[in-house]
């Protein structure tokens, strides 16, 4: 199955890539969600010893976390807070897509440079999961809903998660399972916090959060 690698590294990319242009909520998170599953598909596909229990349900539980219950918290904070758009990113979405384009010909060539001592799945290992750790800091610095930022986290986090199950010679079940816990809890907080700030402020825009005085 390794050579669903490279189509299933170019599907998450293009996927964040997508985020980038979209101002609709919902469709942001159903986008993030297909990430997540993919993510749930690659755990499997990247194995290079057998696909283990301990493999199988680090990808069932990446594939129910990412791609189900994290996208369920936030539609359900969509409907709460009662916002469908991204309304005034602080980075318009035009420029937001070639900021993208930027940011993927950047990690290429930020890989090209890098020197790993062992070696990797695929070629497009090093600058995918650049490119979208990336695009989850640019999501978070360049939108204003504190949702949008939410979602840039999760991108953020997929990044990094490739690097840990496709750059690694073993798979580290624990420290995976971990890092979907704090992923969990984190979501699940800042749902709560998406919910209050709203119910206060009657909005969730965190740019105006800072003209807060005492």
């Amino acid at each position: 199955m390794t050579f669903l690698i490279d189509p299933l590294l170019v599907l998450i990319a293009l996927l964040s890539f997508t985020m980038l242009g979209s101002s609709r909520l919902a469709w942001c998170v159903r986008v993030n969600a297909a990430q997540g599953m993919v993510l749930g598909v690659l755990t499997l596909v990247v194995a290079e010893h057998g696909i283990g229990i301990r493999l199988v349900l680090l990808a069932l539980g990446t594939f129910a976390l990412k791609g189900i219950v994290f996208p369920w918290l936030l539609l359900r904070a969509i409907r709460s807070v009662d916002l469908r758009r991204e309304v005034r990113p602080i980075v318009g979405y035009g420029a937001s897509l070639l900021s993208g384009i930027a940011m993927i010909a950047l990690s290429f060539w930020i890989a090209s440079q890098m020197v790993l001592p062992w070696p990797v799945v695929s070629p497009l290992v090093l600058p995918l999961a650049l490119s979208t750790i990336l695009t989850g800091l640019f999501l978070i610095v360049g939108r204003r809903t504190a949702l949008m930022q939410v979602l840039g986290y999760l991108v953020l986090e997929n990044g990094i998660f490739i690097f840990g199950i496709a750059l690694a010679r073993q798979q580290p079940f624990l420290v995976e399972m971990g890092v979907l816990l704090d992923v969990f809890v984190g979501v699940f907080v800042m749902g709560i916090m998406i919910f209050h700030i709203s119910r206060e402020f009657d909005h969730i825009d965190v740019d105006q959060l800072s003209t807060l005085k005492d």
